[in-house]
């Protein structure tokens, strides 16, 4: 019987047949280079022995590295869909002792900076929202010259090696054959490079935190992720690592909230950006670095050139040493915030790199990328990319050339322009590299100080409070649980029972596969091992700083609110920097019980809970009466407790949080009395006989909390 497909579609059996000597099938073959080298060894870039620095003669690195760089137009291939600000950095003190960096050392100089925030894994189009890590690429625009920070939201990276970098993405973007899912690493080729490739165990942890779902940009965490270098006047060097630090504090979202912005508002984080600075909330990060002596480079039980590694800050702590305030908005999305050309080998004097085999490989990645992304070698030129001090040098022409250049000479040396430009010495500022001895054999290897996969996973887990765990261990089950493949889904079980057992175990029981055997939770070594039961209090997020400032509070409210109880929390709003926004039925003015007026800035089908840090619900009889009617009202507060965020209201409005299903305990509409600060620090009902001004101070302490976990602990028991 002949193929119904190829009787109704000739022309495609034609093109088929066209196609046919291009389709290849690489099961069973050996690996080869695109001019078809065999090649032995895919794990380990071409080194000056086991921790010495990459060699640019490794042809398959840049071979592969060039191809990877070039396989998207035109949006990036990673951190496509970002958005960025303008402000200035200041320096608290001199930092003479560890580098002659001149932006680090007059804190009365302001350094002007961008910074472009992002995902990785999602399209342009993708949300903001999505479980992911995020960029955090910080210019600073010196007198020197750009020092650009490329950093991410997560300390640590999946690999160790930039070789494997093009491996990793094409891992966990969406799978080629149907392109999906879009913007999330719930998927079989995400999780089998995971379970392929242990080195990521880490970086994996991190992930399936609540770090991966922040709250804000501006409650965000950045960190330089590499170990570069300081380097002083007198050539003396040590070890960084730099870091951001937001004021604010480091808050999350939690998934469910996070998956509903999704839909509500997919530019939820850049939205909240723009509007933070168009009101003068100034978003500001401390700029802190862990800085190691060189003779104190093996002291460790960790390799401090790993990027899977961080340097606990209980180890060598952070030095918080100047601020970044992003004050100004750009003008133009794409003219600023897209072709922002980054690349971590924009270093000025007095700072240099190390020999971690990442930071080697990116230092040639970013220039081959923005070469076919920015479209020639004259990207340095866009407005948001050119630096501050001027430029002169030899370079010319090329695509999208601005400088027109005089002058008969563009060599060196050169006896008709008199040698101009000419290079500099060290003491003119001049960039010398550090003079770091290097004496190794031309390896394809990886130093036996990498080897250790587990033991700062383990770390992380150890470092997490009880509600933390839970949310792990329910985003591996989500992750885990959308994989296909039951084999992949035992390898990850069994791998992460390397990191703890009882982790494991719930990711198994969560997936249905076979829990891990007890006793295969190790680590390699004695010392990993006996590691295993320490902590570092500065991983969780419980330890963070709290804040009601530029919190965003959602206020229900109808004709008829209790006019004095209103002016009493929006008083205590302004004076904290809270937030509020005015819900109603209808869009325009409401009128309180006096005939003041406020304006409703959204209805219930503009807004939702889950766009507010916090809801309170106005007092007064009528304005209840009005809210118990709309079903989207109770919903709106329903899901503000489910989340586990701050609810403040007066006891007429117990009615109103009655229907939506709470737990209100002993709460009654004639006491008004909800529950001791013990049991729901959260619920803030106002007493008949309680001043406004104390309720108010009391519900602005309240959202300073960013959630109240107990409320999660009781509706969900740990580890279930």
């Amino acid at each position: 019987m002949m193929d119904r497909n190829k009787e109704q579609h000739p022309q495609k059996d034609k093109k088929d047949s066209q196609l046919e000597e291009f389709r290849v099938s690489d099961a069973g073959e050996a690996m080869t280079t695109n001019q078809g080298v065999r090649i032995s060894e895919d794990e380990h870039s071409l080194k000056a022995g086991e921790r010495g620095p990459t060699l640019m003669e490794d042809f398959h690195f840049r071979e592969k590295l060039t191809h990877f760089d070039h396989e998207r137009i035109p949006e990036r291939v990673v951190h496509a869909r970002g958005f960025g600000a303008h402000g200035y950095f200041q320096v608290y003190k001199p930092m003479t002792k560890y580098t002659k960096a001149k932006f680090l050392q007059d804190p009365s100089i302001k350094t002007p900076v961008f910074v472009r925030f992002s995902t990785v894994a999602g399209s342009r189009g993708s949300a903001d929202t999505v479980r992911d890590a995020r960029g955090f690429a910080t210019k600073f625009y010196t007198e020197d010259g750009n020092f650009d920070l490329v950093g991410n939201n997560i300390p640590v990276f999946f690999i160790q090696d930039a070789l494997k970098f093009p491996d990793l993405v094409h891992a966990f973007k969406p799978e080629p054959h149907n392109e999906i899912p879009q913007a999330s690493t719930a998927h079989d080729t995400h999780w089998d490079f995971v379970a392929s490739n242990t080195e990521s165990a880490h970086m994996i942890m991190w992930t399936m935190s609540d770090r991966a779902i922040p709250r804000s940009y501006r409650m965000m965490e950045g960190f330089g992720v590499h170990t570069f270098r300081f380097v002083n006047d007198q050539g003396e060097a040590h070890f960084v690592k730099f870091h951001w630090k937001p004021l604010l504090g480091v808050h999350s979202l939690v998934w469910d909230e996070a998956q509903k912005i999704a839909g509500k508002d997919p530019d939820f984080h850049r939205r909240d950006l723009w509007e933070a600075i168009e009101m003068g909330n100034y978003p500001e990060y401390e700029f802190g670095v862990q800085i190691i002596r060189e003779d104190e480079e093996f002291n460790f039980d960790f390799d401090i050139l790993d990027p899977t590694k961080i340097w606990p800050e209980e180890l060598i702590p952070v030095q918080r040493i100047g601020k970044m305030t992003l004050n100004r908005n750009v003008d133009n999305v794409f003219a600023e915030t897209e072709q922002a050309a980054f690349h971590v080998g924009n270093v000025v004097p007095g700072i240099d790199f190390s020999n971690d085999p990442l930071l080697q490989g990116r230092l040639f990645s970013y220039t081959d990328t923005q070469l076919i992304r920015l479209g020639g070698p004259n990207f340095h030129e866009i407005p948001i990319n050119r630096p501050v001090a001027e430029v002169h040098n030899n370079q010319r022409d090329g695509y999208h050339r601005m400088t027109i250049n005089r002058g008969q000479t563009s060599y060196h040396k050169n006896s008709l322009g008199n040698n101009a430009p000419r290079p500099v010495s060290e003491q003119e500022g001049g960039y010398v590299h550090y003079q770091e001895k290097v004496d190794g054999r031309k390896v394809r290897a990886r130093s036996d100080s990498f080897k250790d996969h587990y033991t700062q996973a383990k770390l992380f887990w150890n470092s997490m409070s009880d509600v933390e765990k839970q949310h792990i261990i329910k985003a591996f089950r989500f992750e885990v649980g959308k994989v296909k493949s039951k084999n992949v889904q035992q390898q990850v079980v069994d791998m992460f029972a390397n990191v703890d057992l009882l982790l494991a175990e719930k990711i198994a029981l969560g997936v249905g596969v076979n829990p891990p055997k007890a006793g295969e939770e190790a680590s390699g070594t004695a010392a990993a091992r006996g590691a295993h039961a320490q902590a570092s209090p500065a991983l969780s997020q419980l330890h963070t700083a709290m804040s009601p400032a530029t919190r965003k509070v959602a206020v229900l409210a109808a004709d008829g609110f209790d006019a004095d109880e209103m002016k009493a929390v929006l008083d205590a709003f302004a004076e904290a920097g809270v937030v509020p926004e005015v819900v109603s039925e209808n869009l325009g003015m409401i009128a309180g019980t006096d005939g003041r007026r406020l304006e409703a800035v959204h209805t219930f089908l503009t807004a939702d809970s889950v766009l507010f840090d916090a809801v309170y619900v106005a007092g007064g009889e009528q304005s209840i009466d009005k809210l118990l009617v709309i079903k989207e009202a109770a919903n709106f507060v329903t899901e503000a407790y489910n989340h586990f965020k701050t609810i403040g209201a007066s006891a007429p409005a117990i009615r109103l949080l009655s229907g939506s299903g709470m737990h209100l305990a002993d709460a009654s509409a004639s006491s008004g009395h909800l529950t001791s600060p013990g049991e729901d620090t959260g619920l803030v009902i106002r007493k008949e006989t309680e001043d406004g001004s104390v309720f108010a101070r009391q519900l602005v302490d309240a959202i300073a909390m960013h959630r109240h976990w107990g409320r999660e602990m009781q509706m969900n028991s740990p580890f279930k």
